[in-house]
């Protein structure tokens, strides 16, 4: 079974900086992955798109995140990675790890999720 754990959440302060990380484990498994993201859900709040990278490194993100946040990827780790910057409370949220995963022996890519790391901007 594929498994997507995040790392690196935590309290930070405003202005801070603060790294996650996405590990897709389950090789054996899994015959490729395609797009990875992160997501984030605020209390009381519909889960958004933070940013995504796909197989070839193109990258999109959120308008509230862009030049603050970027995303990365190892593609023999099958990790990626999303480095905060310039954090605000407004960026407080349960972040999630997503990816298309194609599983060997299938044609087609299915969407996995992480369990979501807590990350607090607060002073």
């Amino acid at each position: 079974q594929v498994q997507l754990l995040e790392s690196g959440g935590g309290l930070v302060q405003p202005g801070g900086s603060l790294r996650l990380s996405c590990a897709a484990s389950g090789n054996g498994n899994i015959g490729s992955i395609n797009t990875m993201g992160w997501y984030r859900q605020a209390p009381g709040k519909q889960r958004e798109l933070v940013a995504t990278i796909t197989s070839g490194g193109v990258t999109n993100y959120v308008d509230s995140v862009k030049g603050r946040f970027t995303i990365s990827r190892d593609n023999a780790q099958n990790t990626v990675s999303l480095q905060m910057s310039s954090l605000s409370p407004e960026d407080t949220a349960v972040y999630y790890c997503n990816a298309a995963i194609r599983l060997k022996f299938w044609s087609t890519a299915v969407p996995y999720w992480g369990q979501g790391t807590q990350v607090t901007v607060s002073s």
